[in-house]
């Protein structure tokens, strides 16, 4: 059986649930990374099992500290309502079907300080390993496994071949590639999952490109 210990043991965390708490702080922490920027409220649609069981479990406090930047073993987790009415973000949890997603799902929208919404759907998938399926209606499949850049740009040809091609020239082996495009010639976002950590100068070679709309390293 490929199974992992860390899997059977499940991992370091503030309890009770390694789906419902672990992984439901860690999906909150990196839609926080994805999002990237100043927020002042984050609305959390609940699906499945997260929708009727997150009070008990702690789900809407691992959501919330999550949001705010904790790590799922961090004892602050508890107190997670009260720290972010001190740094002025506020919340909320409504029920929401997802179709076919994993029960422990979560649609996350962030209320940026800019006007702009930004929106994270993922999963809690067990043992508080997470996967990120939708950024901003684009198709992902980030697991926050692995050094991972996230790459928005124009539908044109050789984009990718000119992301591929900076990657190998500062030898940063490329494990996972996911593309997606909402419309044809339009916007796109590539998803690229690294064996290598990725330096802050790559992701400035990444931004100089061609129709290159922007980039993130999570």
């Amino acid at each position: 059986m490929d199974v992992s210990i860390f899997e059977v043991a499940g991992p370091i965390m503030i309890g009770p649930s390694s789906s419902h708490t672990a992984g439901a702080a860690k999906l909150a922490r990196i839609a926080r990374q994805i999002v990237g920027v100043p927020f002042t409220h984050v609305s959390f649609g609940l699906h499945g099992s997260f929708a009727k069981t997150y009070q008990g479990h702690g789900t809407d406090k691992a959501l919330v500290a999550g949001a705010l930047g904790l790590k799922e073993d961090d004892e602050r987790l508890r107190q997670a309502f009260s720290l972010a009415e001190k740094e002025g973000i506020s919340f909320d949890f409504y029920e929401i079907n997802l179709d076919e997603m994993h029960e422990n799902s979560v649609k996350m929208t962030f209320f940026r300080t800019d006007g702009i919404e930004s929106e994270v759907i993922g999963s809690s998938i067990g043992g508080g390993q997470i996967v990120i399926r939708y950024i901003d209606g684009f198709e992902t499949e980030v697991t926050a496994q692995s050094p991972t850049l996230l790459i928005r740009q124009y539908d044109r040809k050789g984009v990718v071949s000119d992301i591929s091609t900076v990657l190998a020239n500062n030898n940063i082996n490329i494990g996972i590639m996911k593309l997606s495009r909402l419309e044809r010639g339009q916007i796109a976002s590539t998803v690229i999952e690294t064996d290598d950590v990725i330096p802050q100068e790559v992701v400035k070679s990444l931004e100089e490109l061609e129709n290159i709309i922007s980039v993130k390293s999570i």
